[in-house]
């Protein structure tokens, strides 16, 4: 028999909640991401030329080209060889912190959500702690460590952010896995 999403409803709030308040320790307090970006050398010439060339906010890869016929040119492949290679992502003038952390939180939830429909479909209610946690847990593993892992191989994540992201990563799955098992329904 299978639990009903609506009965797994305080489970997916309060690991929303504590994932939401999770990702600022992780963060802001823990020491693992202090190096993850460093700053831009020339910093003030390079702000100056990106700001004269006015390019619309958006992500873009350089060398790059509009057509991929061109990818087999002399000219493409000289950049290629020489580089740098790199992506640039501008957001606008001054992004929303409040808008970033309400996302965040929605994105938790969402995931939640569908930790939740998984979970309920394949436990019972009165499920044992073990047997929820090991499946909540797995599928928050396959989402917070492995779901950015493709972005990141394409776009040039270093073996630093794949690190710093897993334990963060981690972190959540068993979280959410803990408060899972701790709230389900007749346990």
């Amino acid at each position: 028999m299978a639990t009903d999403l609506l009965a797994l409803w305080l489970p997916i709030v309060v690991s929303g909640v504590v994932l939401f308040f999770l990702s600022f320790v992780c963060w802001m307090l823990a020491p693992h991401h202090k190096k993850d970006i460093a700053c831009l050398p020339q910093q003030d010439e390079v702000l100056d030329a990106l700001r004269k060339l006015d390019i619309p906010q958006g992500s873009y890869m350089f060398p790059n080209c509009e057509d991929p016929k061109e990818y087999k040119t002399e000219r493409f492949q000289a950049l290629y060889d020489i580089g740098p290679w790199g992506t640039l992502n501008l957001f606008p003038a001054k992004p929303s912190m409040g808008r970033n952390m309400g996302l965040t939180f929605l994105y938790f939830l969402v995931v939640s959500v569908v930790i939740a429909y998984i979970a309920g479909a394949s436990r019972a209610p009165g499920a044992e702690f073990g047997a929820v946690f090991q499946l909540v847990a797995t599928g928050g593993v396959l989402v917070y460590v492995l779901g950015g892992m493709m972005n990141g191989l394409w776009f040039g994540k270093r073996l630093r952010f794949f690190v710093t992201d897993a334990i963060d990563g981690l972190v959540y799955a068993l979280a959410t896995g803990l408060i899972f098992a701790l709230l389900w329904p007749g346990a």
